[in-house]
């Protein structure tokens, strides 16, 4: 059999153990390279999401990123560009156990999302196992697929605040995901985050509580290590704390300090769009 046979669900097992038992952290990569997949890929991270969204990444690389994974023994979570039902799929196809999807505003929306990751008669998913002839595990049954999928959807709209208790509802929903910055700026606070603007602290506080009540797994977008570390506390599940792109900026800038001979001054911060 197979040495990596299992992948993707030891993946997908594995953070939802870590969600159980006090929390899973993960980066964020936008990097299509193949020894940035596998580097990340083989971190001790509990997740990795590949964003197709607003990252480098498309749907073109997606699949040697996760094969590149693999043989780091993981797969990853992506974030498709957007709530399309082939875009879901395709990213399953290609090697992900889950996916993230942006934008989800209603109840329909996230029902939408969760059927394209399962199989009928339980969603609408298309049979076409990309790997079928390659992996040992290219095409598991139906149910054992479906099974080992988790479907996350972001909210980050206004609407999305609005029905809320509605999305938690969703059979087959797997996790809700904050994304702080869109959230803020369609609440009408800008580029605001929650250490500067307390609205914003308390937008998603509100998120957290619903979810908890709900019993629904939620993740946030973090800008830094710390927020992660505080939002954990605030009753956070998952936590992304890093990205590819981040740290090379922020690697690169201490590198050059210490060169210089700084080493006794704190190094500059590379800039934090997120």
């Amino acid at each position: 059999m197979e040495q990596n046979h299992g992948t993707t669900a030891r993946a997908a097992a594995h953070l939802r153990s870590a969600i159980a038992n006090g929390g899973a952290y993960g980066i964020w990569t936008s990097i299509p390279d193949l020894s940035v997949a596998e580097l990340v890929g083989g971190l001790p991270y509990d997740y990795v999401i590949v964003d197709l969204q607003h990252g480098v990444t498309t749907f073109t690389e997606l699949p040697a990123l996760a094969q590149a994974m693999r043989a780091a023994g993981n797969a990853p979570l992506v974030r498709v560009p957007w709530k399309d039902p082939a875009q879901i799929m395709r990213a399953i196809d290609s090697g992900a156990y889950g996916v993230v999807v942006p934008m989800v505003s209603s109840a329909d929306e996230a029902k939408a999302a969760v059927s394209a990751c399962r199989f009928p008669p339980v969603g609408v998913r298309s049979w076409g196992p990309m790997w079928g002839y390659v992996r040992s595990d290219g095409a598991l049954p139906p149910a054992e697929q479906d099974a080992g999928v988790l479907c996350i959807v972001m909210i980050e709209t206004a609407e999305a605040i609005e029905e809320l208790d509605a999305i938690l509802t969703t059979e087959g929903l797997d996790g809700i995901y904050i994304g702080p910055n869109d959230l803020a700026l369609a609440c009408g606070f800008g580029r605001g985050t929650y250490r500067d603007e307390p609205a914003v602290a308390a937008l998603i506080q509100k998120i957290v509580d619903a979810c908890r009540a709900a019993g629904v797994p939620v993740g946030l977008h973090c800008s830094d290590p710390e927020m992660g570390r505080d939002w954990i506390a605030r009753g956070v599940s998952m936590v992304t704390i890093a990205q590819d792109t981040g740290l090379l900026a922020e690697g690169a800038l201490k590198a050059l300090h210490r060169a210089r001979g700084r080493g006794g001054d704190a190094a500059p911060e590379s800039p934090r769009p997120y």
